[in-house]
């Protein structure tokens, strides 16, 4: 789950530097500048990404909490009928199993109502992450316009093989966070 945020930001941030990208046909005739920001260090950095991951985590928590009542349940009916199926009538025997039957489908359903494609953890991510990815976004696009940067990526995702640390933004985009708060 703790990893779902950097997926986020990572996924953003390259979003962004696409966007950058797509720019260079309008600059070709005019030199730019490189960069790139290090999207980890901007998660463990900027407090607000450590807030959102305290509230996600606590979220977590709970659903899980949820989840593990249903397994419970499910467990128990699943030993009551180990244990009484041979004392127990065809039709008394039947309507345990239908009982069993259902609860394990609303464990299946909550688990995937929760953590499946779509689910209350991805929309809940999604709305923690969405006012942090939108303040970076702003900050990276006032740094490139002002500074003349054609581009900016993301070296955490793994394209970059090499650069200067002249060209790491993160800091730069650090401090301009800060001043929007």
């Amino acid at each position: 789950m703790k990893g779902r945020i950097a997926l986020f930001l990572m996924v953003f941030l390259l979003w962004s530097g696409t966007f950058l990208l797509l720019q260079v046909n309008e600059c070709s005739s005019q030199e730019g500048k490189i960069g790139y920001v290090d999207s980890m260090r901007l998660r463990a950095d900027y407090k607000e990404f450590a807030d959102a991951q305290a509230k996600f985590d606590q979220d977590v928590k709970t659903w899980q909490d949820e989840i593990a009542e249903v397994e419970r349940v499910t467990d128990s009916l699943q030993d009551d009928l180990d244990k009484t199926s041979l004392m127990l009538s065809e039709s008394k025997k039947k309507e345990k199993e239908d009982n069993l039957e259902t609860k394990k489908q609303e464990y299946q359903n909550l688990t995937n109502e929760i953590f499946g494609p779509g689910g209350r953890a991805e929309r809940r991510n999604a709305e923690l992450t969405k006012p942090i990815l939108n303040k970076i976004t702003q900050v990276l696009e006032k740094i490139a316009t002002e500074e003349n940067f054609i581009m900016i990526f993301d070296s955490v995702n793994g394209n970059i093989a090499y650069a200067k640390k002249n060209l790491d933004l993160t800091d730069r985009v650090l401090e301009e966070i800060k001043k929007l708060e």
